[in-house]
């Protein structure tokens, strides 16, 4: 690529840019204002703005759903797609049995292996599961873990849940840094 870029009558230094474009973004990192910024690189606060924009990948809580055994799953499915939910894992009774039965020793460790890395890349999980499996959750998953359970273990059939109470769930969980519902993990029944 070259350095150097003819623009009519104007010559831009692409290195130059690139160097004051991460000097910007160094500074953002390190918790320096849109406005200070601007001040001491000699620019607009609005230019700040647009170029975190144009590179803003995500924004908000990265939120997952992991839940069996549950009935109406499509219903629960429905809502956490409405609502944001990035990554959804919600089985029946029938389908967790399956899922575990239709597996070598191997296969399902492996596969238990990769869910539970999957959700370490969320900001929050949600958990819909058995008292036991509630605190297995807990103590895996180095995130924030909202856990509701459905039942003491071992759950024999499909549980029912309130699609409108994981609405909220995930409402609350979605609210802005510094509101006390987004702190620590919580266990709710």
């Amino acid at each position: 690529m070259e350095q150097f870029t003819r623009i009519g009558d104007k010559v831009i230094d692409r290195s130059r840019l690139y160097h004051v474009i991460d000097r910007i973004l160094e500074l953002r990192s390190t918790g320096v204002s849109q406005q200070e910024v601007a001040e001491r690189l000699g620019t607009e606060r609005s230019f700040i703005s647009r170029l975190e924009a144009l590179g803003e990948v995500h924004r908000g809580v990265r939120v997952a759903l992991v839940g069996f055994p549950l009935a109406h799953k499509e219903r629960l499915l429905k809502v956490a797609q409405e609502e944001g939910v990035e990554y959804a894992l919600v089985l029946n009774d029938e389908e967790r049995w399956r899922f575990v039965k239709e597996k070598s020793g191997s296969e399902l460790l492996n596969e238990v292996m990769h869910i539970i890395a999957e959700l370490n890349s969320y900001d929050a999980v949600i958990f819909l599961g058995s008292d036991m499996r509630v605190r297995v959750v807990e103590a895996l998953l180095d995130k924030k873990v909202v856990c509701v359970e459905i039942g003491h273990s071992p759950i024999k059939g499909d549980r029912e849940i309130d699609p409108e109470k994981l609405r909220r769930i995930i409402n609350k969980i979605k609210l802005p840094a510094g509101s006390n519902a987004t702190a620590g993990t919580g266990r709710r029944r």
